[in-house]
């Protein structure tokens, strides 16, 4: 039996920091009660140290009294982590750039400094009783010999876990795999992945990680996050599920109204031909695909649709076939012979390429309404 990957959702933090991206208080106690409801283990819920609304939301949802860890997000600074602890926090993510380009342009710091302020924090975090997870942030371009440094310094501290960061989405399954299989091999530590998603990898990057060996996985409602966003949480956990048969403990029957709310909450379209949880995820109008889908399900769905809250459609439109517009019409109660449906066919391909979408059920009607008129007066056999 596979061991169990820990979810960590940063919806409410690094999803929060999406260009234009704000939530509301109301709206971040209620995304945290749907994740918590989901099974998701912990959650990142924000930056204390930005004080105000920050801290009251931080706060909102601690008092709510959830199953999941509350993690906040701090700087490998002891000044945040004080705010953190003043909102009562579980656990805290201490983050620090451990990547050349980063330490020099932008900390204006050395390696060495780098490891003191870690270690500091992360001994002051762990003195309050503090699960501490130690980010390293731009991991993917860090040396992996001060990687390894970093990360046992880290752990020598207290640290329970290393996030590690491909903040500007430059890895590939293959090199994941390796780094973090030589990581782990390094250093006997849990690690997070924390992928972005710059190259559309995030999610295959997250798995391979998982693969090879690291035990929990940042990941967000949508993938939303920093300019392409993070690994999506509905995609990462149907893949762990259906792809590499782990036994996962979200209740993934919830993902499609969780999408939904922080798609309305972030203002940003939840597009129709997103994995997972996109309204084309089990729409089928290809007659090929159709026929197959009404035969035998799994001919072209590898998944139950209702497993994620979704229900099958078939599409009736200019790829549709006879057997999708019979089955279509059973929907409405009525029996058409392959003859009908055959004659129905060409005019329902013939609307749809002059309307350039699938047509509505009720223009289907019409359109079966005008074949038995024509059928009436003997314009057709």
């Amino acid at each position: 039996m596979k061991r169990k990957i820990i979810f960590v959702d940063t919806t409410l933090r690094d999803g929060e920091q999406t260009a234009g991206v704000v939530f509301a208080l109301r709206e971040k106690v209620q995304i945290a009660k749907m994740l918590d409801k989901l099974g998701v283990d912990q959650l990142e819920v924000g930056i204390p140290v930005m004080g105000g609304e920050e801290q009251e939301a931080i706060r909102e949802i601690v008092k709510s009294n959830l199953n999941a860890s509350i993690m906040a997000w701090n700087r490998a600074v002891i000044g945040d982590i004080k705010e953190s602890i003043k909102c009562g926090v579980d656990a805290v993510a201490i983050s620090i750039s451990t990547s050349d380009i980063h330490i020099t342009h932008k900390l204006n710091s050395t390696r060495e400094k780098v490891l003191q302020n870690m270690i500091a924090a992360t001994d002051f975090a762990k003195n309050y009783g503090l699960y501490v997870s130690v980010n390293a942030e731009d991991a993917s371009r860090t040396d992996f010999d001060f990687l390894c440094e970093f990360a046992k310094a880290a752990k020598n501290a207290g640290a329970n876990r290393l996030r590690y960061c491909d903040t500007v989405g430059i890895l590939n399954p293959i090199n994941t795999f390796e780094r973090i299989k030589a990581l782990r091999e390094a250093i006997d530590i849990d690690i997070e992945m924390h992928t972005h998603n710059d190259f559309g990898m995030a999610t295959a990057n997250a798995v391979a990680g998982i693969m090879a060996g690291a035990t929990h996985v940042g990941v967000t409602v949508n993938g939303l996050g920093e300019r392409a966003g993070n690994a999506a949480l509905e995609e990462v956990g149907m893949a762990l599920k259906h792809l590499l048969d782990y036994e996962i403990t979200l209740n993934t029957t919830k993902f499609l109204e969780l999408s939904r709310y922080v798609a309305q909450a972030s203002n940003r379209e939840l597009p129709a031909w997103k994995a997972i949880v996109g309204t084309n995820m089990f729409a089928h109008e290809s007659g090929i695909h159709a026929d197959g889908t009404l035969k035998h399900p799994q001919t072209y769905e590898v998944l139950d649709p209702k497993e994620v809250g979704l229900e099958r459609q078939i599409v009736i439109g200019k790829h549709s076939g006879t057997a999708a517009i019979k089955q279509k019409f059973r929907e409405y109660g009525t029996e058409i012979s392959e003859e009908e449906a055959q004659n129905l066919l060409e005019k329902v391909r013939n609307a749809s390429i002059s309307l350039k979408r699938p047509l509505f059920d009720k223009e289907l009607v019409y359109l079966y309404e005008e074949y038995l008129e024509e059928k009436i007066r003997g314009d057709v056999s």
